[in-house]
Protein backbone atom coordinates (compact mmCIF):
# COMPACT_ATOMS: atom_id res chain seq x y z
CA UNK A 1 0.00 0.00 0.00
CA UNK A 2 1.11 3.38 -0.82
CA UNK A 3 1.79 6.25 1.65
CA UNK A 4 -0.69 8.96 1.90
CA UNK A 5 -0.09 11.94 0.58
CA UNK A 6 0.32 15.17 1.88
CA UNK A 7 -2.82 16.04 0.13
CA UNK A 8 -4.74 12.82 0.90
CA UNK A 9 -3.67 13.82 4.72
CA UNK A 10 -5.07 17.40 5.00
CA UNK A 11 -8.26 15.61 3.24
CA UNK A 12 -8.88 13.21 5.98
CA UNK A 13 -7.68 15.26 8.80
CA UNK A 14 -10.32 17.58 7.76
CA UNK A 15 -13.14 15.31 7.34
CA UNK A 16 -12.73 14.78 10.44
CA UNK A 17 -13.26 17.54 11.76
CA UNK A 18 -16.13 18.19 9.33
CA UNK A 19 -18.04 15.00 10.72
CA UNK A 20 -17.42 16.14 14.46
CA UNK A 21 -18.73 19.37 13.41
CA UNK A 22 -21.34 19.54 10.86
CA UNK A 23 -22.49 15.80 10.93
CA UNK A 24 -23.91 14.19 8.03
CA UNK A 25 -25.25 17.66 7.04
CA UNK A 26 -21.60 18.57 6.12
CA UNK A 27 -20.76 15.57 4.19
CA UNK A 28 -23.61 16.24 1.84
CA UNK A 29 -22.60 19.22 0.96
CA UNK A 30 -19.25 17.74 -0.16
CA UNK A 31 -21.12 14.87 -1.82
CA UNK A 32 -23.23 17.14 -3.82
CA UNK A 33 -19.96 18.56 -5.22
CA UNK A 34 -18.66 15.94 -6.56
CA UNK A 35 -19.74 15.76 -9.66
CA UNK A 36 -19.67 19.90 -10.51
CA UNK A 37 -16.34 20.73 -8.37
CA UNK A 38 -14.61 18.26 -6.74
CA UNK A 39 -12.04 20.23 -5.81
CA UNK A 40 -14.14 22.87 -4.33
CA UNK A 41 -15.07 19.91 -2.06
CA UNK A 42 -11.79 18.94 -1.08
CA UNK A 43 -10.81 22.68 -0.76
CA UNK A 44 -13.37 22.98 2.15
CA UNK A 45 -12.54 20.09 3.87
CA UNK A 46 -9.01 20.53 3.46
CA UNK A 47 -8.58 23.68 4.26
CA UNK A 48 -11.71 24.54 5.62
CA UNK A 49 -11.90 22.75 8.51
CA UNK A 50 -8.60 20.60 8.09
CA UNK A 51 -6.63 23.97 8.73
CA UNK A 52 -8.92 26.48 9.91
CA UNK A 53 -11.18 25.22 11.97
CA UNK A 54 -9.12 22.70 14.04
CA UNK A 55 -6.97 25.63 14.91
CA UNK A 56 -6.29 25.79 18.82
CA UNK A 57 -7.33 29.27 18.78
CA UNK A 58 -11.37 29.20 19.56
CA UNK A 59 -13.46 26.27 20.40
CA UNK A 60 -15.86 24.91 17.72
CA UNK A 61 -19.29 26.64 19.20
CA UNK A 62 -17.40 30.17 19.64
CA UNK A 63 -16.25 29.41 15.84
CA UNK A 64 -19.88 28.37 15.07
CA UNK A 65 -20.91 31.72 16.83
CA UNK A 66 -18.97 33.92 14.42
CA UNK A 67 -20.23 31.79 11.55
CA UNK A 68 -23.72 32.37 12.22
CA UNK A 69 -22.65 36.28 12.30
CA UNK A 70 -21.03 36.48 9.31
CA UNK A 71 -23.96 33.99 7.53
CA UNK A 72 -26.35 36.68 8.77
CA UNK A 73 -24.46 39.98 7.86
CA UNK A 74 -23.76 38.27 4.18
CA UNK A 75 -27.46 37.60 3.70
CA UNK A 76 -28.38 34.94 0.99
CA UNK A 77 -26.68 32.24 2.33
CA UNK A 78 -29.98 30.02 4.11
CA UNK A 79 -28.53 26.71 2.89
CA UNK A 80 -25.03 27.52 4.88
CA UNK A 81 -27.02 28.88 7.77
CA UNK A 82 -29.26 25.48 7.88
CA UNK A 83 -26.15 23.26 8.28
CA UNK A 84 -24.40 25.54 10.54
CA UNK A 85 -27.33 26.28 12.83
CA UNK A 86 -26.88 21.92 12.95
CA UNK A 87 -23.31 22.30 13.22
CA UNK A 88 -23.70 25.12 16.31
CA UNK A 89 -26.32 22.37 18.25
CA UNK A 90 -23.55 19.72 17.47
CA UNK A 91 -21.38 21.26 19.37
CA UNK A 92 -23.00 22.42 21.98
CA UNK A 93 -24.71 25.73 21.89
CA UNK A 94 -28.92 25.95 23.02
CA UNK A 95 -30.94 26.76 21.04
CA UNK A 96 -31.58 30.11 23.28
CA UNK A 97 -28.26 31.03 22.78
CA UNK A 98 -28.25 30.92 18.99
CA UNK A 99 -31.72 32.88 19.01
CA UNK A 100 -29.49 35.72 20.97
CA UNK A 101 -26.58 35.66 18.49
CA UNK A 102 -29.42 36.16 15.41
CA UNK A 103 -30.85 39.16 17.05
CA UNK A 104 -27.80 40.66 18.60
CA UNK A 105 -26.94 40.44 14.62
CA UNK A 106 -30.00 42.62 14.54
CA UNK A 107 -28.16 45.28 15.27
CA UNK A 108 -25.52 44.96 12.85
CA UNK A 109 -26.84 43.16 10.14
CA UNK A 110 -30.33 45.05 9.57
CA UNK A 111 -33.64 43.13 10.56
CA UNK A 112 -34.27 41.24 7.19
CA UNK A 113 -31.40 39.44 7.68
CA UNK A 114 -31.76 38.75 11.68
CA UNK A 115 -35.38 37.58 10.41
CA UNK A 116 -34.28 35.68 7.73
CA UNK A 117 -31.81 33.80 10.14
CA UNK A 118 -33.88 33.40 12.28
CA UNK A 119 -36.51 31.77 10.05
CA UNK A 120 -33.82 29.16 9.06
CA UNK A 121 -32.87 28.51 13.14
CA UNK A 122 -37.00 27.81 13.41
CA UNK A 123 -36.83 25.36 10.48
CA UNK A 124 -33.83 23.37 12.22
CA UNK A 125 -35.28 24.06 15.73
CA UNK A 126 -38.28 22.16 14.75
CA UNK A 127 -36.57 19.62 12.31
CA UNK A 128 -34.81 18.31 15.93
CA UNK A 129 -37.93 18.94 17.96
CA UNK A 130 -36.59 22.04 19.80
CA UNK A 131 -39.94 24.39 19.82
CA UNK A 132 -40.99 26.30 21.03
CA UNK A 133 -37.24 27.82 21.84
CA UNK A 134 -37.67 29.43 25.69
CA UNK A 135 -36.40 32.56 26.11
CA UNK A 136 -33.25 33.42 28.21
CA UNK A 137 -34.24 34.36 32.00
CA UNK A 138 -34.10 38.63 31.96
CA UNK A 139 -35.30 38.85 28.38
CA UNK A 140 -38.82 40.16 29.25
Amino acid sequence: MTEMTERQRRFEHGKEVLEAIDGTAGVKVIDALGDISPELAHQVVAWGFGEIYSRPGLEPRDRQLVTLGMLTALGGCEPQLEVHINASLNVGLTPQQIVEALLHSAVYCGFPRALNATFIAKKVFAERGLLPADEPAGSR
